[in-house]
C-alpha cells in the first residue's frame, strides 16, 4: 500500500515536535495531529520554566561546580530506586533509558541545542537537594539550567523546523484532530482514528470546544504517541495514586492545561500496548492558586529556597529532611498520608524577597523575554515583580505582625482552629534560637547555612540567616500550599528505540511513544522520584532517539 505519509505523530508538544524534526531532517513525510487550536502549538512546554538537567556543563564549571556523569548517574539511581535486575523485571527499560539519558545530559544535549540557537541563564540552580544519605534521593550538586527564553526558548528551534518543513511539503499539520483509537491490521498498528473538533480561536491553553463536527481515519506505516500524561484528569490521577501514600485530596490545583488527559495512552492501550508504573507520578505540594487563571483550577508552583518553616495543617514542622526544595514527593506523600489538602510555609518579607520564585514562563518575564535589565531585579533587595503580585493579590498569602495574629488568619482562611497560636510561636522561637546561636543543631538551619556556600544560592536564592521574629525582617507571612497535579512518571512501555511493547514484552509493530506518554522513556525513566530538569530533557531525548530510530526504520 502507498501512503501519503511515512509517520503519524499524535501530539504537537515538545516531544512531538522534536520527533517530527528528526524525521523531516531525514526526509520523511510526517502527519502531525493535535486536538488543540493552532495557538497551543508546543503544548505544556511553552508554560515551563525551561529548566534542563545538564551534567558537567560549562555553566557549572564556571561556577566551580564539580559534576560528572558518574555522580549524576549515582544520584539518579539513588532517587529512582529501580526494582529488579538491570536485565529483568519491571524497571529494565526505565533503567536503560536512565543510563542513556545521563550520557546524553553529560554529552551531546548541550552542543546539539546550542547549535540550534538555545542558550542558558549562567547561574545554575540547585533543585531537589535531597537531604538523605549519600546514596539516597537528590542532586549532589546544582544541575538545573534555566533556558534563556524559558519554555518558549526551548521550543523555538523545533517550531522553526516545523514551519520550514511544512513549507517544503514534508509536514502536514492538522489541528483540532483528536485521536480516540488506533487502527490495527494483523497485529500491527497501521493508522489512527478519531474526531474532528469544531474550529476554535481559543487562546493558548484556554479550554477549547469539544464539539465534534466530523470523523477521520488515517493510515501510515508508523504511529508515534506524543500526547502527554494525565495531569488534568483529577479523577484518574486520584485513582492511580498509590494506596500506600494515602489519598490525594478532593481539592487540588492543576499545573497543566485541560487537554492533558491521557487520551493518547488510552488509545494505545486499546491497541494492545502495555502501560507500566501508572501509580508513579510527580505532583507538587507547593501549589498556590493563580490569581489570573488560564485553564481550569490553574495553579502555580512556588520554587522555594530552604529557609521557610514548612508546617503541616496542624502547625507541626514536617519531618527531616522535608525542607523546602529538598524532596517534593516525600513532602507530598507526608501530606497525603495525613489526609490533608494543604500545608503551610511560614516566613518573613526578607525570605520572600530572597527565596521565592514561581515556576512557569509567564511568571518569569525577564527570563522569558530575554530581558537583561529585568534580570537585575533578582539580585536587588525585595521580591521580583510576579512574586510581589502574588503576595499582594493571592488569598493564600497571609501577612501578620505577630504569631498570634498569623495563626488567627491561617485558621480564618481554612475555616478551622487547627493552628494553635501559642504552639506556632514556640515553633518560631525555637527555630530563631538555633539561628541566633550561629551554629545550632536544627538540621534545616545547618542545611540553609551550607546552601549559602554555593555562590548562586548566596547571591539570589538563600537569605542571610536571621530570626523570623526580628522586626527588621518582618512582617511575618504564611502561605497556604495546595497539591498541584503535574507529571506522569509511568507510561507506555518502550524499548530503547522508543518502540512500544505489548504486555508480554514483545514489540507492538508500528507503534512508538515519546515524552510523558512513554514515562519519558521505557515507561519509567525516573523510577520512583525525579531530579528536576529531566522532564523537558526527557521530551528532547525520547523525541530525538525515537525520531532517528524511526527514520532509519522507514528508510
Amino acid at each position: 500500500m502507498t501512503h501519503s505519509h511515512d509517520v503519524v505523530v499524535v501530539g504537537a508538544g515538545l516531544a512531538g515536535l522534536v520527533t517530527t524534526a528528526q524525521l523531516v531532517g531525514a526526509g520523511r513525510r510526517v502527519l502531525l495531529l493535535d486536538a488543540e487550536p493552532p495557538a497551543s502549538l508546543g503544548g505544556q512546554a511553552f508554560w515551563s520554566f525551561g529548566g534542563l538537567f545538564l551534567v558537567d556543563s560549562p555553566e557549572q564549571r564556571r561556577l566551580g561546580v564539580k559534576d560528572s556523569a558518574e555522580l549524576a548517574l549515582a544520584d539518579w539511581f539513588g532517587s529512582a530506586a529501580f526494582e529488579g535486575s538491570p536485565t529483568d523485571g519491571p524497571d529494565r527499560w526505565g533503567r536503560a533509558w536512565a543510563e542513556a539519558f545521563v550520557d546524553f545530559a553529560a554529552g551531546p544535549m548541550r552542543p546539539w541545542l546550542h547549535a540550534q540557537g538555545v542558550r542558558w541563564f549562567p547561574l545554575v540552580q540547585w533543585a531537589e537537594r535531597g537531604g538523605y544519605l549519600a546514596d539516597g534521593h537528590g542532586n549532589s550538586v546544582p544541575r538545573f539550567h534555566v533556558t534563556w527564553g524559558t519554555g518558549p526558548g526551548i521550543l523555538e528551534p523545533f517550531v522553526r523546523t516545523l514551519l520550514d518543513a511544512h513549507a517544503a511539503g514534508l509536514v502536514d499539520v492538522r489541528f483540532r484532530h483528536r485521536v480516540t483509537g488506533l487502527v490495527t491490521t494483523d497485529g500491527r498498528v497501521t493508522g489512527v482514528r478519531g474526531d474532528v473538533l469544531a474550529p476554535s480561536r481559543a487562546a493558548r491553553a484556554v479550554p477549547s470546544s469539544r464539539e465534534v463536527v466530523g470523523r477521520f481515519e488515517l493510515a501510515a506505516p508508523a504511529v508515534v504517541i506524543a500526547s502527554g500524561g494525565i495531569g488534568a484528569d483529577h479523577e484518574l490521577v486520584r485513582a492511580s495514586w498509590p494506596a500506600s501514600a494515602g489519598r490525594l485530596p478532593d481539592r487540588m490545583l492543576q499545573g497543566v492545561p485541560d487537554h492533558v488527559d491521557g487520551s493518547g495512552i488510552v488509545a494505545a492501550r486499546g491497541a494492545g500496548a502495555a502501560l507500566v508504573h501508572a501509580d508513579r507520578m510527580w505532583h507538587y505540594p507547593e501549589g498556590v492558586a493563580d490569581h489570573t487563571p488560564v485553564w481550569s483550577r490553574h495553579g502555580i508552583r512556588i520554587l522555594p529556597g530552604p529557609s521557610s518553616l514548612w508546617l503541616d495543617a496542624d502547625g507541626e514542622r514536617l519531618p527531616v529532611p522535608l525542607f523546602p526544595g529538598f524532596d517534593s514527593l516525600g513532602a507530598l506523600q507526608h501530606i497525603t498520608t495525613r489526609g490533608d489538602d494543604h500545608s503551610w510555609f511560614v516566613l518573613d518579607r526578607t525570605i520572600l524577597g530572597s527565596e521565592f520564585a514561581l515556576s512557569g514562563s509567564e511568571q518569569n518575564p525577564d527570563l522569558t523575554g530575554r530581558d537583561v535589565r529585568g534580570l537585575l531585579d533578582r539580585v536587588r533587595p525585595g521580591a521580583v515583580g510576579p512574586v510581589e503580585t502574588f503576595a499582594e493579590r493571592s488569598q493564600d498569602f497571609l501577612w501578620a505582625d505577630t504569631p498570634a495574629e498569623l495563626a488567627a488568619r491561617m485558621n480564618a482562611l481554612t475555616g478551622t482552629d487547627r493552628i494553635d497560636a501559642e504552639a506556632l510561636e514556640r515553633t518560631i522561637v525555637a527555630r530563631d534560637r538555633q539561628v541566633a546561636s550561629g551554629l545550632g543543631k536544627d538540621l534545616q538551619v545547618t542545611a540553609t547555612a551550607m546552601a549559602r556556600r554555593y555562590v548562586v544560592d548566596r547571591l539570589i536564592r538563600v537569605a542571610p540567616p536571621h530570626r523570623l521574629l526580628d522586626p527588621a525582617h518582618g512582617p511575618l507571612l504564611a502561605v497556604r500550599l495546595s497539591v498541584l497535579t503535574r507529571k506522569t512518571l509511568g507510561g507506555l512501555h518502550t524499548d530503547l528505540e522508543g518502540r512500544v511493547l505489548r504486555p508480554d514484552g514483545q514489540v507492538l509493530p508500528g507503534l512508538w511513544a515519546v515524552g510523558e506518554a512513554a514515562g519519558f522513556g521505557g515507561g519509567g525513566v525516573h523510577g520512583h522520584r525525579a531530579l528536576e530538569g529531566t522532564f523537558l530533557g526527557g521530551c528532547l531525548f525520547t523525541g530525538r532517539t525515537a525520531g532517528r530510530a524511526l527514520a532509519a526504520a522507514t528508510a
